[in-house]
């Protein structure tokens, strides 16, 4: 028997690629390095990507389709090839970002992505170039805040591989899982596809050259939290909490995960959100309606710096709820305390990479 090219590709043309609903020869995912030497074939079949969902069962059924069509002594050699270029290792992600910043708390309800998202566009007004990365799934709320819920990212080619081009915002790029759901739906994912989904926020973006990366985490300690330290190496953890003796307990959870030996990420500091309640008709006066100065008791007894004593203003609630944090503007007593914020953050991340080590990628055992 003697094995020409047209054979073969007839043989494939029976293999639907579910990925098309057409056939590999429709698709054109048959490279043309198709070489036959004797009874034995080789070629490469071309997959959007590496991560191809029916790339192993295209595989099998090529090989299937050409032993039952031609003959099942045929030897079939097939090599996947990708038009995106494979994702690069963790350690090799993001390597344009100088500084990973985690906005966390151990509590919800605390401020936290508020925190988060006014540090970040003080930290762009003064200068720097900044990402901001929602990784709570399942509660987004960055693009509500950033006025920028109808937008929809799209897909940019870089060196090789399709990426997904953040949306920018107040001189911050930011992406969100809620950019590709529904706001209306509620995201009922397993741990396990969440996690896939923050990691392709991460390493299937276009994140380019930032000088701070800020991470609005979800509350408490979860599969997120685990994802993003085997994911990134975290310059440091900014903690986020309210003067209240729950909160300050759940804060100093938060503290301990990333003290922990195993991640060992530095924190470097607190951040007392709501830290009295000043009306805006009386700005001289403070109510500390949720307890006088239990961050900067806690930052001392744990010998962290307190980075901000935020207070408790109506314009901050409705100016995330507008799509305008209030660090937007820095002429007001709150867009001030967000500007001396950002310089607080950018002073201890300095020092920390002076005296510290970089913080290492948690590998767990397979």
């Amino acid at each position: 028997m003697t094995l020409y090219p047209k054979l073969i590709l007839d043989a494939l043309a029976t293999v639907t690629y579910p990925g098309t609903k057409k056939s590999l020869v429709e698709s054109e995912m048959v490279a043309d390095n198709l070489r036959i030497n004797g009874m034995e074939v080789s070629f490469s079949i071309i997959f959007p990507r590496d991560t191809d969902p029916f790339l192993k069962s295209t595989l099998k059924a090529a090989e299937a389709a050409i032993h039952f069509h031609i003959s099942p002594d045929v030897v079939v050699n097939i090599t996947p090839e990708y038009k995106s270029k494979p994702r690069p290792e963790v350690e090799k992600l993001l390597p344009q970002v100088k500084n990973i910043i985690a906005v966390s708390s151990g509590k919800g309800g605390v401020g936290k992505s508020t925190v988060a998202a006014n540090l970040a566009i003080a930290l762009a007004r003064l200068g720097y170039k900044v990402g901001l990365l929602d990784t709570d799934i399942f509660g987004p709320s960055i693009p509500k805040m950033f006025g920028v819920e109808d937008a929809r990212p799209y897909a940019v080619n870089v060196d090789g591989r399709d990426l997904i081009e953040p949306i920018e915002q107040y001189g911050v790029k930011i992406l969100s899982i809620g950019f590709f759901v529904s706001p209306e739906t509620a995201t009922l994912w397993r741990g396990g596809m969440a996690s896939n989904a923050l990691k392709q926020l991460i390493a299937d973006a276009d994140w380019g050259e930032l000088d701070f990366f800020i991470l609005d985490t979800p509350p408490g300690t979860s599969d997120i939290h685990l994802t993003l330290l085997q994911t990134l190496a975290i310059t440091g953890a900014v903690i986020v909490s309210t003067p209240q003796s729950v909160a300050l307990a759940d804060a100093r959870k938060g503290i301990d995960m990333y003290q922990n030996d195993k991640v060992n990420v530095p924190i470097l500091g607190l951040v007392e959100n709501m830290a009295w309640f000043t009306p805006a008709e009386l700005p001289q006066n403070k109510y500390y309606i949720f307890g006088k100065e239990g961050c900067k008791n806690l930052a001392a007894e744990m010998n962290i710096p307190l980075l901000a004593q935020i207070p408790l203003v109506q314009s901050i609630c409705e100016s995330g709820d507008d799509g305008a944090p209030v660090a937007v503007t820095s002429d007001t007593a709150t867009g001030i305390a967000f500007i001396n914020l950002a310089q607080a953050v950018v002073t201890v991340t300095n020092r920390r990479n002076k005296e510290k080590a970089p913080t290492q990628i948690i590998h767990t055992k397979k």
